[in-house]
């Protein structure tokens, strides 16, 4: 059976993105404070342990990069997997996964920005939270408001500076760890002591799964990118490949570094403080570095917020555009930009002032709690549309890709057993319970409005 035909969307997002820009576009989004704030909450969970978990991690995160590469080069759409689930499996997933994600970021806009409160806690702490948040917002959506191809430079060294720093503390940890360089050699002692390996057992290992697979989440972006992307069939699955082992790479060798700098029992936390990787630095005692390792968690937040932006801005338009939202979303200004959509995104960083105001304290678990659960639908739905596409893709179409997922249906149907697993383990962290029975209302609200906009489009 030959491929089946995406609904159209018109009138039109500029393919000014190259495969340079969306692979930092992607890392921008996906290295945040998933690894740099949320990892103190994991680390306390598992221990040196969460490396395991980090493993686990990335093996769901290549079968997501690969599937969603798949389709993606079949259907470059704005849309992007919101378009995949309305073609493969109904009109209703394909909305409610295009609001999820669109939701989600908004709510992870909040988030990030709110991370940046905490980092300039580390030198500002009588400064309220909510005059950054509001600073940074400001600043961000100014950034959005330029042409996208504008907007895809700086968001490359946005990004580029996060790359080098994870790069520079890597080999400076290697220094200290080793003894090669002015300092005496730390070893790898921290790694088994204090407990062990493995101090809380593998229980442990699996409950940080449900904030370790969050790091991996923005590997999505780049199907999300394809609207704009010059030359998809080649640049999506170059930029796919690109991030997702390089995601791996960084992740693995920046957390094992860590926690073999300083023990994981100072490093971990289960209140959201400050960064576990600057204090590695301030238990370190090298000058300054901790200060410089706080600047760096400082874009690293800012780059994510920026990419997040951007994603649910797109998401609001391509829900405008396939008459789900009202028609003003899916306006573009004379810059390319959808300036109503980036106007609306903008709600997460309101929510993130106030929570800064009414709940300083939980405001970070607060907001990036409740993204966590939707970002679990939208994944598994991603991976379902897969099973999908894969069934009504012709032989001819799929020997063509540039870019395939071995052993299919296998990888496809792990993934969505581990990511439920996953998803159900939020039940017993600490800040996440709630997620879950959350995201039901919202999903069952997403539905009305579906059937809302379904019924008016139909008369």
């Amino acid at each position: 059976m030959s491929t089946a035909t995406p609904p159209k969307e018109s009138g039109e997002l500029q393919r000014r993105l190259n495969s340079r820009q969306l692979t930092m576009i992607a890392i921008g989004g996906a290295i945040g404070v998933g690894l740099f704030l949320g990892s103190s909450v994991t680390i306390e969970l598992a221990g040196p342990g969460i490396i395991i978990s980090y493993l686990i991690g990335a093996l769901v995160a290549v079968v997501m990069a690969y599937a969603l590469a798949e389709m993606a080069v079949v259907h470059p759409v704005a849309g992007s997997f919101g378009i995949y689930a309305e073609t493969y499996l109904s009109p209703w997933a394909g909305f409610t996964v295009r609001a999820t994600y669109g939701l989600v970021q908004i709510i992870a806009i909040g988030a990030e920005v709110t991370a940046v409160a905490i980092y300039f806690g580390f030198w500002f702490p009588r400064v309220p939270g909510w005059e950054w948040i509001f600073l940074v917002s400001a600043a961000l959506v100014t950034i959005n408001a330029l042409q996208v191809g504008n907007f895809g430079e700086f968001e490359y060294w946005f990004a580029l500076i996060k790359v080098l720093a994870i790069i520079v503390f890597i080999a400076v940890g290697l220094l200290l760890i080793t003894g090669l360089g002015p300092w005496p050699a730390v070893g790898l002692a921290n790694l088994t002591s204090h407990g062990g390996f493995l101090p809380h057992g593998w229980r442990g290992v699996w409950l940080a799964m449900s904030l370790v697979i969050t790091s991996y989440m923005g590997v999505e972006v780049i199907a999300v990118t394809a609207g704009e992307a010059q030359n998809p069939s080649v640049s999506i699955p170059r930029a796919m490949r690109t991030i997702v082992y390089r995601l791996i790479i960084f992740y693995l060798l920046a957390i094992t570094v860590m926690l073999a700098m300083t023990p994981w029992n100072r490093t971990g936390s289960a209140s959201i403080v400050g960064s576990p990787f600057v204090r590695a630095f301030e238990t370190a005692g090298i000058p300054f570095a901790a200060g410089i390792m706080n600047l760096v968690v400082i874009t690293a937040a800012l780059s994510s917020a920026n990419t997040n932006l951007y994603l649910s801005t797109r998401m609001l338009f391509s829900l405008s555009r396939g008459s789900y939202a009202p028609g003003w979303l899916g306006r573009l200004s004379t810059r390319g930009v959808p300036h109503r959509a980036l106007a609306v995104s903008s709600a997460g960083m309101v929510a993130a002032i106030l929570l800064a105001l009414l709940a300083p304290k939980n405001a970070f678990l607060l907001l990036y709690g409740t993204a966590v659960a939707g970002m679990f639908y939208v994944w598994g739905v991603i991976l379902v549309t897969h099973l999908r596409f894969r069934q009504r893709i012709s032989s001819e179409a799929l020997s063509a890709l540039p870019l395939r997922l071995p052993l299919h249906p296998w990888p496809t149907v792990f993934a969505i057993l581990a990511l439920s697993g996953i998803a159900l383990s939020t039940f017993w962290v600490n800040g996440l319970v709630y997620t879950i029975p959350t995201f039901l209302p919202l999903l069952a609200v997403m539905s009305l409005i579906y059937g809302v906009y379904r019924s008016r489009h139909r008369s």
